[in-house]
């Protein structure tokens, strides 16, 4: 198996948000601030990276009937080491991602992982794949929060960027803008991996 593909397949053809569109609610939520959807990608890779290579040692003695069980139990002892770590060392950051830190849990990306890959290939590979697929999601939060928080508040990682009198783009900031924004960089990315191939 060609591990530079594998990563690159899964940052790029088959981007989580982007291709996949799996895993969105997180995006459409955390995305307002950079530093926060810095955060969650850091989160999301971390325990795509660890649910797989566990998921993938132990494919061969969890039965099929109760696999998605396995790989949320799995999945949700490395969600809660990222909590207390957080809630511990980063309490900002900890109450900035809210709820959603725990929703990694069930986050469809990090299923579809275990699921798709991680469940019917080798260790290696499937670190591969997590690390791939969770800069892929981290790009994507970033290219959305970047957006955001630039045009919404006229800063960047919380220093200003606009001068203090821009009013910001209010739109840019709600649910509806995150939904519309999240269709165009959909679209506009789409139209390049087209070009591309």
């Amino acid at each position: 198996m060609n591990l530079g593909k594998v990563f690159s397949n899964s940052i790029f053809k088959n981007n989580p948000i982007f291709m996949q569109m799996i895993g969105l609610c997180s995006v459409l939520a955390i995305s307002t601030a950079v530093s926060s959807a810095i955060a969650m990608g850091v989160a999301v890779t971390f325990v795509l990276i660890c649910s797989n290579a566990v998921v993938s040692m132990l494919r061969n003695f969890i039965p099929n009937n109760v696999r998605i069980p396995a790989f949320i139990v799995v999945i949700a002892a490395f969600v809660t080491l990222v909590e207390m770590v957080l809630h511990a060392y980063s309490p900002a950051i900890y109450n900035a991602l809210g709820i959603f830190l725990p929703l990694i849990v069930v986050n469809c990306c990090i299923l579809g992982e275990a699921e798709g890959f991680a469940y019917q290939n080798k260790v290696i590979p499937s670190i591969v794949d997590g690390l791939g697929t969770g800069i892929g999601y981290l790009l994507a939060m970033l290219s959305m929060a970047l957006v955001r928080e630039l045009l919404g508040h006229g800063t960047l990682l919380d220093m200003q960027i606009f001068p203090e009198s821009y009013p910001g783009i209010g739109i840019f900031t709600s649910p509806a803008g995150a939904f519309i924004l999240l269709g165009l960089l959909i679209a506009l990315y789409r139209g390049i991996m087209a070009k591309r191939a």
